[in-house]
């Protein structure tokens, strides 16, 4: 990839292309941060952001947690975070780090090709959601595009925004982003034990939030929390991976 050219166009949320920013190269590189439970993709994604001169990558995380402590008291200006992660997940990780570091860009960088999620994150506080399916240009527009104050989405994505009927009173948004996450994980078929232990939780929080989600959503049991969330396009494709 060619580096001297600009970025290629990215969406928003709108489904309006846009360029990223074409600022001169500053003195001072962009501080970029990543969060992703996958070694590889961490290394792949670093060497990438790494071709751009204008970008220092300052710290890298398998989890949010670890995020989260680290850009509590360390300066970065973008975190380029994952949404499946074990421990706090992408979306409580989000929440917290809005409330702690307010100044900080979060972009969503993620395997869930979902309207729904994506508007979930955006509405927390997101600077931007990207897919991993985009091309690899994608991601360092979409970095200088959240610095130049945009809020940059993947075509894919933006083009089922544009497209979707997304409510509000859609029975999800009732849920607070750490119910959302662990709502995922059961409609995927994952037991208690098995995410108490991926969330580093006990099993009886689990539980706990197990019995909050099946009250605000109506949702009994985990075939019918996949049938609605399959319904609603919040799993990822089959294809997609395990990232």
């Amino acid at each position: 990839m060619d580096l001297s050219t600009p970025p290629s166009a990215f969406s928003s949320p709108t489904g309006i292309a846009h360029r990223a920013s074409g600022h001169e190269l500053a003195a001072t590189p962009l501080r970029i941060a990543i969060a992703d439970d996958h070694a590889v993709v961490r290394s792949g994604y670093r060497r990438l952001l790494e071709l751009d001169e204008r970008m220092q990558i300052v710290a890298v995380f398998g989890d949010g947690e670890s995020a989260y402590h680290w850009l509590s008291s360390h300066a970065a200006d973008v975190l380029i975070l994952d949404l499946s992660m074990p421990g706090r997940g992408g979306l409580a990780t989000l929440q917290r780090l809005r409330r702690r570091v307010p100044q900080l860009r979060v972009l969503i960088f993620t395997m869930h090709e979902s309207a729904d999620l994506a508007a979930q994150a955006l509405r927390i506080g997101a600077s931007g959601y990207i897919t991993k399916s985009s091309p690899p240009e994608t991601l360092i527009a979409a970095v200088h595009g959240v610095i130049a104050g945009e809020q940059p989405v993947s075509a894919d994505v933006a083009r089922m925004l544009a497209a979707s009927t997304h409510k509000s009173d859609t029975l999800h948004n009732a849920l607070s982003p750490r119910e959302f996450e662990i709502f995922l994980l059961l409609a995927r078929g994952q037991s208690v034990e098995q995410i108490a232990a991926s969330r580093w939780l006990s099993m009886k929080t689990i539980a706990n939030y197990q019995t909050a989600i099946r009250q605000k959503t109506g949702l009994g049991s985990s075939l019918d929390m996949y049938r609605y969330a399959e319904a609603h396009g919040l799993l990822p494709s089959p294809d997609a991976g395990a990232n």
